[in-house]
């Protein structure tokens, strides 16, 4: 299996910290407002990544996390009036009943930043004794120039960086590319550390909540491509400076979503919350839209790309009701495969999951020409099956009692007769049956 890491900028054969063993981290949203779809990309994104692995028979641990203290979140929750908490608490509820409309797995762990807080202190003051943090002020900063790799994953050189621009500006720095790791407020909610009152700086939060949960090393760390910088080169200069070692062996990262060609920005007034989306189109057609683009690639949000899926979605559930309908009727037994062969060989490099979509159409179309013939379609079946288990997508059918099964006997008997008076009076009764 090869996918792409951020870090070494090209395939790489995938090889694990424990065999058959994967730990996973994928970067959350800032808990402040409902989600929107660049919240969601990557969430579905790294569902089909982890189901992918699942179905390969890697036992896998994933973690995405919470950020419930941030300045965005202070603001909110006094224009509405009520605690932090309330706050984070209202919009994380909201954030999980859209990740479940979206049909995503369950997941191992949801950390939030506001119950890791004695690890963060903790994490901030070991960073000072080793002398790569420091306190200016009333604040605390990271000592970029002291870590050599700084700058592998976004590839970028600290001497190249806008100073404004891309790194936050503060006369308290010993250095303008150094970060916060604690900043004092009196606003919002503080914490007591020895270093000062106050909360810790973004950028501290996921490698120690990975920390926490796996230790100082993991196989994948995952987000939007926005993470690359600042966020994931700082976490990762953070783990190098206690640790010595890079925190993931993998980078991963999914790319910008566009909107007819602009990207989707708060800013220009074109981004959509995922909500809104979910309510447009149905969770297997916004899931093949997405999964038809190349998960590094920008995805561009089009009525067209979605029409598109909607074509894709309807062939697979006319095929699969048919195939379904036929096995009730003659009792076939289903062998539930466990893998394909040509599945492997088209994920197995980095996820091709456009590939995975052509080859679903055809033995789609596979399968109907079967069904047409009345030969055996359940190694076409179970394939198909093993797809849609991948790329998330869900297909529910009627379980036939005896009386549908007389009715189809009835209707198949009135059309081989050419009595078709009776033949369209039981074909109507078994579409209201939602049986054909």
């Amino acid at each position: 299996m090869k996918l792409y890491n951020t870090l070494s900028g090209k395939l790489e054969e995938f090889k694990t910290i424990q065999e058959k063993t994967i730990n996973m981290y994928v970067c959350g949203p800032t808990v402040y407002n409902y989600a929107h779809v660049g919240n969601m990309y990557p969430v579905i994104i790294f569902d089909m990544i982890y189901r992918y692995f699942k179905y390969r028979g890697y036992k896998v641990t994933y973690a995405s996390n919470f950020t419930d203290v941030d300045d965005k979140i202070i603001q909110a929750a006094k224009e509405a009036g009520v605690t932090e908490k309330e706050l984070t608490d209202k919009f994380i509820q909201i954030y999980m009943e859209d990740v479940k409309a979206l049909n995503c797995l369950d997941i191992d762990y949801r950390p939030r930043v506001t119950e890791t807080m004695p690890e963060i202190i903790a994490f901030i003051e070991e960073l000072l004794e080793k002398g790569y943090a420091y306190k200016k002020g009333d604040d605390v900063y990271f000592r970029v120039n002291k870590i050599g790799e700084y700058g592998e994953i976004s590839k970028q050189n600290v001497v190249d960086l806008s100073y404004g621009n891309r790194v936050e500006v503060s006369d308290n720095k010993e250095n303008p590319y150094d970060f916060v790791l604690w900043k004092k407020t009196s606003e919002g909610i503080t914490w007591e550390a020895p270093f000062g009152v106050g909360r810790p700086g973004w950028h501290t939060e996921c490698v120690v909540m990975i920390n926490k949960l796996f230790g100082y090393s993991i196989d994948i760390h995952g987000g939007g491509v926005d993470l690359k910088f600042p966020h994931h080169e700082n976490e990762q200069a953070q783990n190098r400076a206690l640790f010595g070692a890079p925190l993931a062996n993998y980078w991963m990262h999914s790319g910008h979503v566009m909107v007819n060609g602009v990207k989707m920005s708060k800013s220009l007034g074109n981004f959509m919350l995922a909500r809104d989306l979910i309510n447009m189109y149905p969770t297997n057609v916004i899931r093949l839209a997405i999964l038809k683009n190349n998960y590094r690639a920008p995805f561009d949000f089009t009525e067209v790309l979605f029409n598109e899926a909607k074509t894709i979605d309807d062939k697979v559930y006319n095929a699969l009701k048919q195939a379904n309908l036929e096995i009730q009727l003659h009792d076939y037994q289903v062998a539930h495969l466990k893998e394909d062969e040509k599945i492997n060989e088209i994920m197995d490099n980095d996820f091709n999951t456009s590939n995975l979509i052509t080859y679903l159409l055809d033995l789609v179309k596979e399968l109907n020409s079967q069904l047409r013939a009345k030969e055996n379609f359940i190694s076409s079946y179970d394939k198909i099956l093993l797809i849609t288990y991948i790329l998330g997508l869900v297909y529910n059918f009627k379980e036939l009692n005896e009386d549908d099964k007389q009715l189809y006997t009835k209707w198949i008997a009135s059309r081989d007769k050419k009595d078709f008076a009776t033949a369209d009076c039981l074909r109507k009764e078994l579409i209201e049956r939602n049986i054909i």
